[in-house]
């Protein structure tokens, strides 16, 4: 069994509605209530937040609160880097999804040569740019970020210069730049995308999985086809975004999308995932208790969470 180590990022100052941050708390209420022990049995480490910015004006239209964000960044991508070079599994426990960014370049900092795939099970696309966002929020970005990508080309906004200053800061995090390629990322329930991210999805031929398709072929071949996509990755990294799942289930996130996948497709994909040997780090984000009824969704993404970590 590998040494598996959470890490709990409880930052939401990426997205646009309020509540996030309570996610990791939430599932641990919900491990509560199922009378488990798995955050005693698990050891666990807090990145430090920049939530406070909360209460602030938020910056720039076109990537608020961005230097919170790039501080909140660095932390996880050092926190990731370090666990992983102590040999362990890092599960990282989010907020909103902007801190994914931290954590690939975590993971490209402990193993800068090799090549890193992500699988993104995730309603949204996630790659905007302070160029092309419609909203500002970053959660919105971070598959951008570590692309290096600014799709510039479609652009709707004029960012100031402080602001695409911050940007490139973002995108050089651990001063290795782009971290990943679009041929070795999957996306997986994808369902809500704008013009701007259909053009790269398109022009870079980008694999995706319909939610549909994972119903009608089954999450085995589904897994099986995206390793065999991202075969030639040395690690992978696994990112779940609960509004991958149907929004009958995900009321308890900030940005729910009919025509998901069900919280028994998402688990078994994951457990199916997660077997595979080059999988290195796994990431929760977006649960919202305050959207919620009942705790419902971090209890979902709890039983999810206690089958992933069954297979490690």
């Amino acid at each position: 069994m590998k040494k598996i180590r959470f890490i709990e990022v409880k930052s939401e100052i990426g997205a646009g509605t309020r509540g996030a941050s309570m996610g990791p708390d939430a599932i641990k209420v919900a491990a509560l209530d199922y009378g488990s022990n798995l955050f005693k049995k698990i050891d666990s480490v807090e990145v430090q937040t920049e939530n406070q910015l909360l209460f602030e004006s938020p910056g720039s239209p076109y990537a608020k609160r961005i230097k919170g964000i790039h501080v909140v960044l660095e932390r996880v991508a050092n926190t990731v880097r370090n666990s992983l070079k102590n040999n362990e599994f890092p599960i990282v426990l989010a907020g909103d999804h902007s801190t994914a960014a931290g954590t690939i370049s975590g993971i490209k900092l402990a193993h800068p040569k090799q090549r890193i795939g992500v699988i993104w099970i995730d309603a949204h696309a996630d790659l905007h740019s302070p160029w092309t966002t419609p909203s500002g929020n970053m959660h919105g970005m971070p598959l951008a970020a570590v692309l290096g990508e600014d799709n510039a080309q479609n652009k709707m906004n004029k960012p100031d210069k402080e602001t695409l200053d911050w940007w490139n800061k973002v995108k050089r995090i651990g001063n290795i730049y782009p971290k990943i390629d679009y041929r070795d990322l999957v996306f997986i329930s994808l369902r809500d995308v704008e013009p701007e991210e259909q053009y790269l999805l398109k022009k870079h031929k980008v694999k995706i999985f319909s939610s549909a398709e994972v119903k009608r072929n089954g999450v085995e071949k589904i897994a099986r086809d995206t390793l065999a996509h991202l075969s030639g990755c040395g690690m992978l990294y696994i990112s779940f975004d609960v509004d991958s799942m149907d929004s009958s289930i995900s009321k308890g996130t900030g940005t729910p999308v009919r025509n998901g996948i069900t919280e028994k497709e998402a688990g078994s994909l994951l457990v199916r995932l997660i077997q595979n040997e080059k999988v290195c780090c796994f990431e929760i984000c977006e649960v919202n208790p305050t959207l919620d009824k009942e705790n419902l969704m971090a209890e979902n993404t709890f039983e999810i969470l206690q089958r992933v970590v069954s297979q490690l």
